[in-house]
């Protein structure tokens, strides 16, 4: 059975810990306010999100035959996510220092190295039966990135935090369709936005935090979306909820000003979540 987005990238096990600020580079003490184990990963988030509008799905990520990987798998399943799993020499996991203000710092605990591709021709049948192809920043994804722009279906893009320099980004930003970014380390966002539609891409689009986000189609049109007024209880995952929202919404038909929207009303749900997603709640507690 075909699925309409074909995701591949990150599925982790994620320790959050919630300090009052984040840590300086010195020597010193520092009690938590809060912590948790959690399902994570960029590509898992996207994935609970697109189910949750109702959008099929396929995701593709490493797992080791780990306790963490047992608890991701478990997790994603129970969540009605499907999945096809590459084997790895470790589960992603990330131990994640946040502030109620939606300040982070990641610290990567283990990443799986790319796979030998012995599976590629089932996975490119998969993306080519996609209607897009999202493909996250890692090992694997950068792989798969051939594969991906030969199915000559459209590739969407999440470079997070790039500073516009970073060379392991330059890969993903060529391929893209759409790019999707945030503001954390960009002195001009609106100005990447346009270089990525004069690259090639019909829409960039990045996101402002409690802001809303800003996007640029591929006319050069600037469009501007408010946040949703939420109580926030953890900023992970919205980003990726909010990719989720605006893929689905562009899929249907929606014109960048309403899909926009969609994006940032599907953000807003998992920002009132300690969890990627609402739907993690009953399962993770």
């Amino acid at each position: 059975m075909s699925a309409s987005v074909f995701i591949a990238g990150p599925a982790s096990w994620n320790s959050i810990v919630l300090v009052d600020r984040l840590p300086e580079p010195v020597p010193h003490m520092q009690f938590a306010e809060d912590s948790w184990e959690t399902l994570g990963g960029t590509s898992a988030g996207k994935a609970l999100s697109l189910v949750a509008l109702g959008r099929s799905s396929l995701l593709y990520a490493l797992s080791a035959r780990d306790e963490p990987g047992t608890l991701v798998r478990s997790a994603l399943e129970r969540a009605g996510v499907r999945t096809r799993w590459g084997t790895a020499d470790a589960t992603e996991r990330h131990l994640n220092l946040m502030t109620r203000r939606g300040e982070r710092v990641s610290l990567y605990l283990a990443a799986p190295a790319a796979t030998d591709g012995a599976d590629d021709a089932a996975l490119t049948a998969a993306m080519a039966d996609a209607d897009a192809i999202v493909l996250d920043l890692a090992a694997e994804p950068l792989r798969l990135l051939p594969l991906a722009q030969s199915t000559g279906r459209p590739i969407w893009v999440d470079v997070h935090d790039y500073d516009g320099t970073a060379e392991f980004h330059r890969p993903f930003l060529a391929a893209a369709e759409a790019v999707f970014c945030n503001a954390d380390r960009l002195d001009d966002p609106v100005a990447f936005l346009r270089s990525c539609i004069r690259a090639g891409a019909t829409l960039a689009v990045c996101t402002l935090g409690a802001d809303g986000a800003v996007a640029v189609d591929a006319d050069g049109a600037e469009h501007r979306v408010a946040a949703v007024p939420v109580e926030v209880v953890d900023t992970n995952g919205a980003g990726d909820a909010f990719l989720a929202g605006v893929l689905d919404a562009r899929l249907a038909g929606a014109e960048v000003p309403v899909a926009l929207t969609a994006g940032a009303r599907s953000a807003s749900t998992v920002l009132r979540t300690r969890h990627l997603h609402p739907v993690l709640d009953e399962i993770l507690g």
